[in-house]
């Protein structure tokens, strides 16, 4: 993020510390990475949440899987994903796309009250890598504020809308399903995943992003150049 932005999203994190309790206000103490930090000194979490739906108001979270880029490679011993239970019946589509179904989210999952306080331990004085960051921060605010009583506020990296100022950069066109995690990848010949796992696309968001960094140079790039 530039300096400006970092400097309100911190004073965000300052407010929202005010109002927090439990672990959401031992996530907000720890200060966040400065925009000067060179991005090879950053753990950056990337995240992956499915959901029922896009609406974080009213859908539920299914499924989370996050996995730790550090010095330039995905640790794999990092790698975690939970499934979430949930009461409510899951649509038939979901049940499709995702593989989920209720008698998963029933007996395997485990209850978001659980789950969440692990989310953010691993966040903590981290960066959030996503694509279509606004998805997981969306959904991870709302049940922050619902059982914390205040918003997630961290730094943020989103690969898409990397991309999407890219091809503004260069004067491509985009199409529809252009950012598309998966289209994106094959730009780069990396591997096919199956899609709509939590697990699998937080690691193929992470090897995206390696890509997009080393198609740009590799090295020398602050945080500030990437929020």
């Amino acid at each position: 993020m530039g300096t400006l932005r970092w400097y309100r999203k911190n004073l965000q994190r300052r407010i929202a510390l005010h109002r927090a309790n439990g672990p959401l206000q031992d996530f907000l103490i720890a200060p966040f990475p400065g925009p000067y930090t060179l991005l090879q000194d950053v753990d950056l979490v990337a995240v992956d949440i499915e959901t029922t739906g896009l609406n974080p108001r009213t859908d539920s979270i299914l499924n989370i899987g996050m996995v730790t880029v550090k010095n330039g490679g995905i640790h794999l011993d990092t790698a975690w994903q939970e499934i979430i239970q949930i009461t409510n019946t899951i649509p038939e589509a979901t049940t499709v796309l995702h593989q989920i179904t209720d008698d998963q989210a029933a007996t395997v999952g485990k209850p978001l009250s659980e789950v969440l306080p692990l989310v953010l331990n691993r966040l903590k004085s981290a960066v959030l890598l996503a694509h279509h960051a606004h998805i997981e921060q969306s959904f991870l605010s709302i049940v922050c504020q619902r059982f914390y009583g205040a918003p997630l506020v961290i730094p943020t990296i989103d690969t898409m809308a990397l991309m999407r100022r890219y091809y503004e950069r260069i004067n491509r066109p985009i199409h529809a399903h252009d950012l598309r995690l998966f289209n994106l990848r094959k730009r780069y010949n990396l591997p096919r995943y199956r899609a709509h796992n939590a697990l699998n696309d937080a690691v193929a968001t992470a090897e995206l992003f390696l890509a997009i960094i080393a198609d740009r140079g590799g090295t020398g790039y602050r945080l500030r150049d990437f929020c």
